[in-house]
């Protein structure tokens, strides 16, 4: 696959340059531009990424750090099985237990809350870092709703993290999780408490809680291009075109 040309292969994190040590020199450049690309283009062009972790892979499937993009580049495609061999492969290498929420949560991606539950069980969690442990609680509510037991995300969800004032980057997908959970079962008024408290955490648009919270307020936004084509098909229509006026000036105060 081309590589652009202002990618250097430099760009990628000095643990994962110091993994490709291990390779000659020229297949370790190529590698790294491969990896640059599947980190580039994972959120917008997941198919795209697919494809560069694909040669990354060919090219050095006995480095970790490849593994691992691999296994994230077929997540973001829902590719759940292929990701889950991937990590687990990474996992070997490492012997460390970072991936294991996202592992957890591919279970779930097959169909098997029960063995995600498991794993949310597991020692493993214990040696994870904070904000892993905030992943594997999400993933473990997840599961719940998964088999149907939303007063049981709920509850799994309630924890210190969650009460806390302090914004962490984990913050506002737990505060979006536990809004939505709420909302699952009706309970409309604190649902919508903490999609507000989901958007004052929200600082990167990491979630849609701004959009759940107009929704529940009875806001509707409206797509600017869609109007000026509806005004266009009235134009003929004087009384159709100034409805349509009329609607968008209110719509646009609200915006």
């Amino acid at each position: 696959m081309p590589i652009p040309e202002d990618v250097t292969g430099d760009e990628i994190d000095k643990d994962v340059r110091q993994e490709l040590q291990s390779l000659p020199k020229t297949l370790a450049e190529d590698v790294a531009k491969n990896l640059v690309m599947v980190a580039r283009l994972i959120d917008e062009d997941p198919e795209g990424a697919y494809g560069y972790s694909k040669v990354a892979l060919r090219l050095a499937s006995r480095v970790a750090a490849v593994r691992e993009a691999g296994g994230f580049a077929a997540y973001a495609n829902q590719k759940y099985g292929e990701a889950l061999a991937e990590f687990r492969a990474a996992r070997r290498m490492t012997g460390t237990v970072e991936l294991w929420p996202v592992m957890a949560d591919c279970e779930r991606g097959l169909g098997r809350p029960e063995k995600a539950l498991d794993m949310a069980g597991a020692p493993e969690v214990h040696k994870l870092d904070k904000a892993g442990q905030v992943e594997m609680r999400l993933v473990a509510a997840g599961a719940r709703r998964d088999m149907g037991q939303l007063d049981a995300a709920i509850v799994t969800l309630q924890s210190p993290e969650l009460a806390s004032n302090s914004v962490q980057p984990w913050t506002a997908r737990l505060r979006y999780a536990y809004a939505d959970a709420l909302l699952a079962v009706g309970r409309e008024g604190e649902a919508r408490e903490w999609f507000a408290k989901a958007v004052e955490a929200d600082r990167d648009g990491s979630t849609d809680a701004s959009d759940r919270l107009a929704e529940l307020d009875g806001v509707e936004f409206v797509d600017a291009l869609d109007e000026r084509e509806s005004e266009g098909e009235g134009a003929g229509d004087g009384e159709s075109v100034q409805a349509s006026e009329e609607d968008g000036g209110k719509d646009g105060g609200q915006d």
